[in-house]
């Protein structure tokens, strides 16, 4: 079981902490009284399901004996136009840096996470969002 406690700060800040201990500030956009003092809890679950997918493509890049050395995950995702304003659509692109790398390994990689190993990714998912990716390979 995890778990996680979310406090309120005032205005429409929060402070959330993991179960693990690590804490992150949370606010409301202005026009809902936020200050900007904090990650805005829908990009804190774009970053959450793109943290997910990336650690699933290194550590499976790092087993397979890649000679890795970056990878950078730029994500674009959008949102329902009316309450509940949830995502439709998100897109991961991988920059993967490294020397000689295997470009096949690399698409297997991401095979793996979008369809086996990514909780969060697969739970949007299954919940009618569109999940795509694609990739770059850069040379080190």
């Amino acid at each position: 079981m995890m778990r996680a406690t979310v406090d309120w700060a005032g205005d429409v800040r929060f402070e959330g902490t993991s179960g693990s201990g690590h804490q992150v500030a949370i606010d409301g956009p202005p026009e809902l009284g936020g200050q900007n003092q904090g990650v805005r809890p829908m990009e804190l679950m774009l970053l959450g399901v793109g943290g997910c997918t990336s650690f699933d493509v290194v550590n499976i890049l790092r087993r397979g004996r890649e000679d890795l050395v970056d990878c950078a995950t730029e994500i674009e995702a959008e949102r329902a136009d009316t309450d509940p304003k949830v995502f439709t659509r998100i897109h991961f692109h991988f920059r993967v840096t490294g020397r000689a790398l295997n470009p096949k390994k690399v698409e297997r990689a991401i095979h793996l996470t979008a369809e086996k190993y990514c909780s969060a990714s697969i739970m949007l998912e299954r919940a009618g969002v569109v999940v795509t990716h694609d990739y770059e390979l850069i040379e080190a």
